[in-house]
């Protein structure tokens, strides 16, 4: 009598799902438990990505669909260059007020939220005029102080039991479901003009206002620990809080012991993390403007934009199971060589398909690597230094997303050639990283950033 092994291979799908599904009720579960600090922020981050959807829809209509290429072109191009300005303005001038206390960073989080509401109301009022572009650059500038000061929160608020990295990605999750709901809304509105998608996102920034008021004041609850590194000690408000004077003790103090502000492993996923956000950048307007180029139909343009959320929130969602197996550093370094595989297929295949595949996989890539990064930097970094880091941090990834938009703009790549840009320069991070990553890590643990009670 022979035995064969029953085969489960129609099992795996369902436990995918499965597992796909778990990761997202426990991320709505977050959501609706307002009791909880992290529910109250997820509420807020939520409604945000929103609000930054309906942003994007009526400003890709207002300045890229509805105009010639060339015009396209040069609108676009401005538009890039004013996204640089707002890390300029974040990075060194409000940053540092971030760091004042976790009330600063609740107080900032609302004031994005009500900025933004009245500058949409603004902006549709003058849609097809002059001031759309200082009123876009004031909505970029108050997304990006909302960016900063809710990853500084994040440590705080994070639900017990959650590392660093799965709240992160909860919080991906969340705000890839919202895009995902709030597109055809927005959509819809653009439709009758891009004005009503704008006023539809100011009702959407008000309910975020409203909901940034619910977010707990500062507490003397101690920021969430990782398995990898434990917080055991007890803050208050007054010992997150950062004078210039103190902040510049602290460098000094560093300066003398050859020490550099910010550990080395924190810089190195920051440089890695750099070249994966610029392939988002290159690789959305390299399409975008190589299809136009092409005179694709536009329905291509919707199945790209399907491709990038769908890998978006897979990234999201697939960081907590990554977490239980993974550092952070080997997910990035993950990160960078999924999408070198999948640029080279795109390049090896070729046609608008593969074009598809690579910007699914662009989208996997930098989304689950984020969070990992947010994780290091929250973990390696004191929390009275988050807000600059966080500005430090977002202005290095949003500089490097519009050099490599910029260029893609500028330089009419071919299709498979931009392919291939896209897997070399990644190849290079994920080896620098991978490389030298462990050796940054071994070193950086063995430091800890001296307080200047400590200078005699």
């Amino acid at each position: 009598m022979t035995w064969t092994r029953p085969y489960h291979g129609h099992m795996a799908e369902p436990r995918a799902i499965a597992r796909v599904t778990k990761v997202v009720r426990a991320s709505i579960r977050g959501l609706l438990d307002q009791s909880q600090p992290f529910g109250r922020l997820a509420l807020v981050h939520t409604i945000q990505a929103a609000g930054a959807t309906c942003i994007t829809v009526s400003l890709a209509g207002s300045l890229f669909f509805s105009i010639s290429a060339n015009a396209a072109e040069g609108k676009v191009l401005l538009y890039l260059l004013l996204t640089i300005a707002p890390f300029a303005l974040v990075g060194p001038a409000l940053s540092p007020l971030l760091d004042r206390g976790r009330e600063a960073r609740r107080t900032s989080v609302a004031i994005a939220n009500l900025g933004s509401a009245v500058l949409c109301l603004l902006m549709a009022r003058d849609v097809h005029g002059l001031f759309l572009f200082p009123e876009a650059f004031g909505v970029l500038v108050l997304g990006k102080l909302y960016l900063v000061a809710r990853a500084a929160l994040v440590p705080e608020m994070a639900a017990s039991g959650d590392d660093l990295a799965s709240a992160n990605a909860k919080l991906a999750v969340l705000a890839s479901l919202a895009g995902f709901t709030t597109a055809p809304l927005a959509v819809g509105f653009l439709k009758i003009g891009p004005q009503w998608s704008l006023c539809f996102g100011t009702l959407v920034f008000l309910a975020g206002t409203a909901a940034s008021l619910r977010l707990p004041r500062p507490s003397h609850r101690v920021a969430v620990a990782t398995p990898s590194a434990p917080r055991a000690e007890s803050r208050s408000d007054e010992t997150d809080r950062v004078t210039p004077a103190r902040f510049a003790e602290v460098r000094q103090y560093r300066r003398i012991l050859g020490l550099p502000l910010y550990p080395p492993e924190v810089l190195a996923a920051i440089g890695a993390m750099s070249i994966a956000r610029a392939t988002v950048g290159f690789v959305e307007f390299f399409l975008a403007f190589g299809l136009r180029r092409e005179h694709a139909a536009t329905w291509w343009f919707g199945v790209l934009i399907v491709a990038s959320a769908a890998g978006s929130l897979i990234g999201s969602i697939v960081v907590p199971r990554l977490r239980r197996y993974l550092t952070e550093r080997q997910i990035i370094v993950g990160a960078l060589a999924s999408i070198v595989v999948g640029s080279l297929a795109a390049a090896i295949v070729g046609g608008l398909w593969a074009q598809v595949m690579l910007t699914f996989v662009v989208g996997i890539g930098p989304t689950s690597a984020k969070p990992a990064l947010d994780s290091i930097v929250q973990r390696n970094v004191p929390a009275a230094l988050l807000g600059r880091a966080f500005g430090r941090l977002e202005t290095r990834l949003q500089l490097t997303w519009v050099v490599a938009a910029v260029l893609a703009v500028v330089i009419p790549f071919p299709l498979k050639f931009g392919d291939v840009v896209v897997a070399l320069a990644c190849a290079a991070a994920c080896l620098s990283y991978g490389t030298f990553g462990g050796a940054l890590r071994r070193q950086a643990t063995q430091r800890q950033l001296p307080g200047p009670a400590r200078v005699s």
